[in-house]
């Protein structure tokens, strides 16, 4: 039986592609994650890993949606190889069925750490220089302290509602009520 893996790291992200591209490869059934590849309790995968039985194949369509690391891609196929299961990545046309196979799936897992690596360390590399230039990370505040004076003074006259002081300021209710609690002795 071919089983499906698809994973994306937000809810903003959407599985179309990876779906569209399993059910091509002849995927029967297909399990689904939405959390961050770093995370180590994934339900779906574990979910896929209890389905799979000796001879069935996991298919996925990136080999960086199963995987957190080298070491835990490798566990991974490694345990499944021990269950008699195989294991594809489409995009990297990866199939542990064949010796080639398994040869360039170890190759591409570790061209894959190594990417992962060098955009980790141009990401911190990118933050230190701009820290050194005065720049700071984040968003810009949604509220300025002079607004939150402003929508302070408003709140306690009780000359307005939350709602019109929050629609004159254009920010959220929430975000009002956030400096009210944080940043009000």
């Amino acid at each position: 039986m071919l089983v499906g893996y698809v994973r994306v790291s937000t809810v903003d992200q959407n599985f179309d592609l990876q779906i569209d591209a399993l059910k091509k490869a002849n995927c029967e059934k297909i399990f689904k994650d939405t959390i961050s590849g770093a995370k180590s309790e994934r339900k779906g995968l574990n979910e896929a890993l209890d389905y799979l039985r000796s001879g069935d194949t996991l298919i996925v369509y990136k080999l960086d949606r199963l995987g957190r690391s080298l070491k835990h891609l490798l566990e991974i196929v490694n345990d499944l190889q021990s269950q008699g299961i195989q294991f594809k990545s489409i995009q990297e046309s990866i199939d542990t069925s064949t010796a080639t196979g398994k040869f360039f799936f170890h190759i591409t897992a570790c061209f894959a750490e190594f990417e992962r690596n060098l955009i980790r360390e141009r990401t911190k590399a990118g933050l230190e220089a701009a820290r050194a230039r005065g720049r700071k990370g984040g968003r810009k505040k949604v509220l300025t302290p002079e607004k939150f004076n402003l929508a302070l003074k408003l709140y306690k006259e009780r000359s307005h509602t939350v709602d019109e002081i929050c629609q004159n300021l254009g920010i959220k209710r929430r975000t009002f009520y956030h400096y009210l609690n944080n940043h009000v002795q």
